[in-house]
């Protein structure tokens, strides 16, 4: 051994002395905890590019939601749908945003997201000129892994409209695909209009089996705080 390393000095290369505790070195690739931050690096990075930039500072404050990103880290096939419901400015999605920076800061072995406004969502899934598109369209927000539909409710009903939701939220909870929704209207109300009115029988079905988290958010609008101060 002494040879080799006089072999190796003459040469300049220096031996890495072993760890006397058998470890990793922290800062090194073979290291668990290495990997884990390269993941949650490269995870973050991905949820800043499909997040707007209003909502880059976004945290998870909710204690259910926390516990929902915590779920979703562990295991993404078991968390199951988030449900934000509330009047406007209450901080729906601020706090779904949060959720998904939690779990992209988590370090998972896999992260891919897409977050969409559901008027714009529509828009894009309406027939076009362009043969398959809306069905390219509709399969890409089906088959990702976390998908966020913010303001759910806020487009004009219509028989479209429930196709169109009842399969995209169909095939999520089929795939057991983790979703985030946030919506001003409230998950039920028997004195007036509520989710169930907007997305119909059948995609309210599939969300009340679907949905694991409902998190209603009161409060004055803090928006509008933020301009009267």
């Amino acid at each position: 051994m002494r040879a080799l390393e006089r072999i190796l000095e003459a040469k300049g290369i220096e031996l890495v002395p072993e760890d006397p505790a058998g470890e990793s070195r922290e800062d090194s690739p073979g290291d668990l905890a290495w990997h884990r931050r390269a993941r949650a690096e490269y995870a973050v990075k991905r949820w800043r590019t499909a997040t707007p930039p209003r909502f880059r500072d976004a945290t998870a404050t909710r204690p259910e939601v926390v516990a929902w990103a915590k779920r979703a880290l562990v295991d993404s096939s078991s968390a199951g749908a988030l449900l934000l419901t509330g009047p406007t400015g209450t901080g729906k999605t601020h706090e779904a945003f949060g959720a998904l920076h939690r779990v992209a800061a988590g370090g998972p072995n896999r992260f891919v997201m897409i977050a969409v406004n559901s008027a714009d969502m529509y828009g894009s899934l309406r027939p076009s000129q362009v043969t398959g598109s809306a069905e390219n369209e509709l399969r890409r927000l089906s088959e990702v892994q976390y998908l966020l539909i913010d303001d759910l409710g806020t487009a004009r009903i219509s028989e479209w409209t429930e196709e169109i939701t009842y399969r995209l939220i169909n095939y999520r909870y089929n795939h057991c695909l983790p979703t985030i929704i946030t919506s001003n209207l409230p998950a039920r109300d028997d004195n007036g209009p509520d989710l169930t009115d907007f997305v119909g029988a059948r995609v309210a079905s599939r969300l009340a089996e679907m949905v694991t988290t409902l998190v209603p958010m009161v409060g004055a609008d803090r928006r509008r705080r933020r301009n009267a101060a």
